[in-house]
């Protein structure tokens, strides 16, 4: 998948906030998510992939599927994807 303009790894099968916490287990398990789509605050942009209309979901309730690309993010995601894009 890509997310916010890096090309990521993750495991299948996976809702989008777990494979978010594979790639930064460091920070997203500290996050303020709620996990069961109260908060919002893993409130994510998205396509399936080039020519897909962009759509938004919620981190917590989304499967990766390959080829998704996650185009914007909640402040609280951004945060916690940091080093992402260092």
């Amino acid at each position: 998948i890509t997310v916010l303009g890096k090309e990521c790894e993750v495991p299948e099968g996976n809702i989008l906030l777990r494979a978010f916490q594979y790639l930064a287990p460091e920070t997203v398990p500290y996050g303020r998510f709620c996990w069961n789509e109260e908060c919002q605050y893993c409130r994510v942009h998205f396509d399936q992939g080039e020519g897909t209309p962009e759509r938004q979901g919620l981190a917590c309730k989304l499967v990766v599927k390959d080829g998704m690309r996650i185009t914007d993010a909640n402040v609280e995601v951004k945060y916690c994807l940091r080093t992402l894009r260092e």
